[in-house]
């Protein structure tokens, strides 16, 4: 059986690992941003917003990878450390879970700095089971 202790190491790192991810992909934003990128790279594109050009929609996104990041890290680390209220580092996650669905929604499902579409659609995959799981998570926390 595992230990609560053991749970509480495996959801704190998930929720930071979440976090890392999200801020690398942030930093490939800025790079995007920067143009300092090659043409021939996975662009980062959306559906809602076509007319931008490559720069600006980076910049745009960006800020939801970042607030994702934010958000996780965050959440990880209130989770760990109890530092706030009680349950507010789940309000953190949700939070957090509910702008980075919404990047990768308004997004067209680019993981920003994945080095081919393959990888971009496991990364963007990876990353909506997580945030799923953390919407279930605390739905059924509300419920139970």
């Amino acid at each position: 059986m595992i230990s609560p202790e053991t749970i509480k190491i495996i959801i704190a790192f998930a929720l930071f690992l979440h976090g890392i991810a999200h801020g690398k992909a942030f930093i490939e934003l800025l790079i995007d941003a920067a143009g300092s990128r090659p043409e021939r790279s996975l662009p980062v594109r959306s559906w809602l917003f076509p007319s931008l050009s490559r720069k600006t929609t980076a910049v745009l996104a960006s800020v939801f990878w970042l607030l994702s990041t934010v958000g996780f890290i965050a959440a990880a680390l209130a989770f760990w450390r109890n530092p706030v209220p009680d349950g507010a580092w789940m309000q953190w996650a949700v939070i957090a879970a509910i702008i980075s669905t919404l990047g990768i929604v308004i997004f067209s499902g680019i993981w920003p700095g994945a080095p081919s579409r393959k990888l971009s659609t496991a990364d963007t995959i990876i990353a909506l089971v997580v945030n799923g799981a953390i919407l279930i998570a605390f739905l059924l926390q509300k419920l139970f």
